[in-house]
């Protein structure tokens, strides 16, 4: 996941447990990328594209293209033995107990889901929310230095009003620029363009889809320990000055 080899705050050698872990069933980490085996299993959370395509040029010992699976490429296929993710495989799963992995929410179950909800919500409140299901929302402690982000995208699925990308105006550039009041900016805000892509006002916003803001805030607030808190309910999220 590009974190330390020792938590900070567990303080779990990392790399001693998972070659722990690997070694009990019979397999060999690697660390030696001019060596040649059989077969590998690339476990990077991120692949690395440079890395992958080096390691595939690397011959066998019997002189052919070593085979190289990524997590992407187990429990992908449906099979009644077992989960499966046709889109990511094992990429983004999490322990369940010591024999068993929970892995990341397949698309279309997600759907059926945010879609039940939105509508159940419509129907009988006339009220219309947006719903997703959300993971890691991409995050970097400052302090620690761990990166909160092993799932491969942060939602999985997501109704449309949370599709696209802020168009936002950075209000502390009005106000160092154009001395502004208030009142004043926010007008200036209400009159800005429809797309502000390479314009200076909207440089230091954070250029980044909705679907993923938001979930990175849900991520943040619900965490995975003691609060244990399944739902999110975001309110107030897309009120601003331009829409007032």
């Amino acid at each position: 996941m590009g974190n330390d080899k020792i938590n900070p705050f567990t303080a779990v050698d990392i790399e001693k447990f998972y070659k722990e872990v690997i070694e009990s069933e019979n397999c060999e980490v690697v660390f030696d990328k001019q060596q040649s085996y059989e077969n590998i299993i690339y476990c990077r959370c991120h692949i690395d594209e440079n890395e992958l395509r080096q390691l595939t040029k690397a011959p066998t010992s019997g002189g052919s293209v070593m085979p190289i699976y990524t997590l992407t490429d187990i429990c992908s296929t449906p099979s009644s033995e077992h989960g499966y993710n046709e889109d990511f495989g094992l990429l983004g799963s999490n322990k369940a107990t010591e024999e068993k992995l929970k892995l990341f929410p397949r698309q279309d179950a997600c759907k059926r889901i945010c879609d039940s909800i939105q509508s159940h919500i419509n129907s009988n409140y006339n009220v219309t929310v947006e719903v997703m299901i959300y993971g890691d929302g991409c995050f970097k402690d400052p302090v620690g230095g761990i990166w909160e982000f092993a799932d491969p995208v942060v939602s999985p699925y997501y109704t449309d009003g949370l599709k696209g990308t802020p168009n936002e105006i950075k209000i502390k550039y009005i106000a160092d620029n154009k001395n502004a009041s208030t009142e004043e900016m926010k007008e200036f805000i209400k009159q800005k363009d429809d797309n502000l892509v390479g314009n200076m006002l909207s440089q230091g916003t954070t250029p980044r889809r909705y679907c993923d803001l938001v979930g990175s805030l849900a991520d943040l607030t619900s965490g995975s320990g003691d609060k244990g808190t399944p739902v999110i309910w975001i309110s107030g999220y897309f009120d601003n000055y331009a829409t007032e």
